[in-house]
């Protein structure tokens, strides 16, 4: 009997490592948190649109965005368009770590990030610009 229950756990005890290790993140999830990000990023984009669609910034492979051409950016706009940039990057960061949080698992983190770098790419627009291994590339 002891044998039978030695076996069993062991059983079990590789089933729930097999689950676990196959397990998929909820990419949809809606915290209070991520809910709360997720506006601000909204808010934000119609101030970064433009500036999408100029060239002036772009998306990078890693799930942010940069500046990438200032000479698109008008001398006087210059400083708003870093701090754009910056609290964007902030907010998506924000983002990558809520999740992963709200899975339960915060090692996921940069697994999440790389997954919405390509969301982000798939989404954009005609003409906005985007990073991959070789540069800059206008989609």
């Amino acid at each position: 009997m002891q044998k039978l229950m030695n076996v069993f756990i062991v059983v079990m005890t590789m089933f729930l490592t097999m689950s676990l290790a196959n397990a998929v993140p909820d990419l949809e999830m809606n915290t209070p948190a991520i809910l709360a990000i997720k506006n601000s990023m909204q808010a934000r984009h119609n101030q970064l649109a433009p500036h999408y669609a100029s060239g002036a910034i772009g998306l990078t492979k890693d799930g942010l965005i940069a500046v990438r051409d200032t000479t698109a950016v008008p001398l006087k706009d210059r400083q708003g368009i870093n701090a754009l940039v910056a609290a964007e990057n902030a907010d998506r960061n924000a983002l990558y770590k809520e999740i992963a949080a709200g899975n339960g698992h915060p090692e996921w983190r940069g697994d999440i990030q790389g997954t919405f770098a390509g969301r982000w790419i798939d989404k954009a627009q005609a003409g906005w610009y985007y990073q991959n291994d070789s540069g800059w590339v206008k989609k």
